[in-house]
């Protein structure tokens, strides 16, 4: 049947695309569909960059997958001439009862990774380009760094392609038939059917994962992030780290200035929820856009808060909780779900790939995914019969 596939993916995007990568590594007969034809700006890999921290402030769940993603982004690296990772160090600060900062440090000396906790002092005479409140604290990773989030997807499409998998690309999902041991997946001009399923969506996984009934607490998010022109002797990835900022009432995070691009940075918090096909993708429409970052450059980082030199919009898909859902279809246990990673999700992308991948065919994986439930309460949708 030359429609039919061993596993098919759904959103070949960030986790997608690395789990077709793994499948068609080992050999499984693996088909990609894609909305959109990735790298694309519609989804949260866009924006050129993104952190990889392996002290996790969100919990010692995420450390191992953080140390084993890292392994994997490296082995990514040997097969590749484009850059994956660049390591510039990466500092997690804010104020003492900072729970975010205070994870990241237990987490750190958890596993024996390589952490410096610092004081605010500290903090100000090692990076002359930051300067924070006498009472915050750091944790800082000089071994963390910088992902390239569409190299890296380039890559992983080009190693699956080699591997024998099949993509398609600007073919928006029509239909979704799943049945006891099969699926099948329908486009505007064709039909596929699959022994096994992923589901990696994206910011539309809400409406695929209803349409299976799962119905899910997750909402998709409009953010920003932005480069300003800034002193290169005090920002470049050589001598300046990238950070998260848990701040009393906000959280920032950002990156070094990269080949004179400027320092990026981006709000973590004060999204607008909305579905992904109604969202303004222009930065600039709100003045928060803008706004909010300059107020915290003008506190923190004074000279990088120079001329804005590009602003982009991205979506975050967020669970009540902010932990992602790595897990099987509770009814079709031959559908493996990778959806809400929140705005924190990619730096995983690699290692939710390969555990996507043992998923639809070992059945299980050698990963602690509990925390991760589509069952969990936090997530569950109750439905209008029982309000």
């Amino acid at each position: 049947m030359e429609n039919h596939y061993e596993v098919i993916i759904v959103g070949a995007g960030s986790m997608g695309m690395a789990a077709g990568y793994y499948l068609a590594k080992k050999g499984v007969r693996t088909l990609m569909i894609d909305a959109f034809d990735p790298p694309h700006s519609n989804g949260s890999h866009s924006g050129d960059t993104r952190l990889i921290r392996h002290a996790c402030g969100e919990g010692l769940d995420y450390v191992p997958l953080a140390i084993r993603a890292q392994e994997l982004w490296d082995d990514l690296q040997t097969k590749t001439s484009e850059t994956i990772f660049r390591k510039t160090g990466v500092l997690t600060y804010g104020p003492p009862q900072s729970e975010f900062v205070g994870r990241a440090i237990e987490g750190g000396r958890a596993y024996d990774l390589n952490i410096e906790t610092l004081c605010a002092d500290e903090i100000n005479q090692r990076w002359a380009g930051i300067s924070i409140d006498d009472d915050h604290v750091g944790c800082y990773e000089p071994d963390a760094g910088v992902l390239f989030s569409e190299n890296s997807i380039r890559t992983f499409r080009r190693l699956a392609l080699e591997n024998g998998a099949e993509l398609k690309v600007n073919a928006p999902v029509q239909e979704i038939e799943v049945h006891e041991d099969s699926a099948r997946v329908s486009t505007h001009d064709a039909s596929y059917t699959s022994d096994k399923l992923i589901i990696s969506g994206g910011a539309w996984n809400k409406r695929i994962l209803d349409d299976l009934g799962l119905n899910l607490k997750l909402t998709p998010s409009r953010r920003v992030i932005a480069w300003f022109n800034s002193d290169d002797d005090l920002y470049r990835s050589d001598n300046f780290p990238g950070f998260f900022a848990d701040l009393t009432d906000s959280v920032y995070y950002g990156f070094p200035c990269i080949d004179g691009a400027g320092l990026k940075v981006g709000r973590y918090d004060n999204g607008d929820d909305m579905a992904p096909e109604y969202m303004n993708r222009e930065f600039g429409v709100y003045d928060k856009d803008e706004g909010d970052l300059r107020r915290f450059l003008g506190a923190q980082m004074e000279q990088a808060n120079g001329r804005l030199n590009v602003g982009k919009v991205c979506i975050f898909t967020n669970t009540p909780d902010e932990h992602f859902i790595i897990d099987k279809h509770p009814e079709h246990p031959h559908v493996a779900i990778a959806a809400g990673f929140s705005g924190h999700g990619y730096k995983f992308s690699s290692v939710v790939g390969e555990i996507l991948g043992d998923l639809v065919t070992e059945g299980s994986t050698k990963f602690d995914i509990s925390l991760f439930s589509a069952t969990r309460p936090a997530i569950q949708q109750q439905s209008m019969e029982k309000l």
